[in-house]
């Protein structure tokens, strides 16, 4: 007669068969509750034989004093662009100018117009003249009693006359719409080359006179019917925060 097999023994087996699946389901639970401490702790204690040595510690040293330098001349360049910007307010009020911030700009039209923090309150009116560091940036388009819009150079459709002083010439300056303008010429050897300086004319009755405007970046002789120019502003439409509006 064949022995009986008792039903405890045979679900004891079942458990033993399962239990490696039941520790496996508990260890994920355990990450999980944990959020995987336990193995940042094991694989630190791991990997800290390998942890930056002497050479690497000098390397990040290096690393890190390069940085400071970094942001040291930074902080130099910072403070002489606002040292710069302070004599310009102090010069602007001196001469019968009048210094204004920057307050916005629109993306889509980045080489077409600023805002100016100061508008007719302060005596700008729609055509004075704004100078940035360096030179003519546009004129003011439209005025509110304290805000000024102004129309870049950069701007389609701008057009003003210009002077070489070095050969002599006259031309047009336009606008395209982009960082650089476009300088014609009416005669057909205008007898430039590039990195002549352009301003305003001497005779201008519409500008201020002899005020510089941008550098000659190069030349198209065989432009039809008449030779131009491109044209690199020496204000930057793109840097300026601070400017000058010449009251007329």
């Amino acid at each position: 007669m064949a022995p009986t097999q008792w039903p405890g023994s045979s679900r004891l087996r079942r458990v033993r068969r399962l239990w490696p699946w039941f520790a496996l389901v508990g260890a994920l639970l355990l990450v999980r509750v944990s959020k995987g401490a336990g193995f940042a702790d094991a694989y630190a204690l791991l990997t800290r034989p390998f942890w930056p040595g002497p050479a690497q510690r000098d390397w990040i040293e290096s690393a890190a004093d390069l940085e400071d330098r970094a942001k040291l001349k930074l902080l130099n360049e910072d403070n002489r662009r606002l040292r710069g910007l302070l004599g310009l307010q102090q010069a602007g009020e001196d001469q019968g100018r009048v210094a204004a911030a920057v307050i916005s700009r629109t993306p889509r039209g980045w080489w077409q117009q600023l805002e100016l923090g100061k508008g007719a309150l302060h005596g700008i009116s729609a055509g004075d003249s704004v100078l940035g560091p360096g030179g003519l940036l546009g004129r003011v388009q439209s005025v509110t009693p304290a805000t000024s819009r102004v129309k870049l150079l950069t701007a389609p459709g701008s057009e003003i006359g210009v002077w070489l002083r070095g050969s002599r010439r006259h031309g047009l300056l336009v606008g395209l719409g982009t960082s650089r303008l476009q300088l014609r010429f009416i005669e057909k050897d205008p007898k430039v080359r590039p990195g002549d300086l352009v301003s305003t004319s001497p005779a201008s009755t519409l500008l201020p006179a002899n005020v510089p405007v941008g550098v000659i970046q190069s030349v198209n002789e065989r432009a039809v019917p008449a030779p131009y120019a491109v044209v690199q502003l020496i204000a930057s439409p793109e840097s300026i925060d601070w400017v000058q509006v010449i009251i007329n």
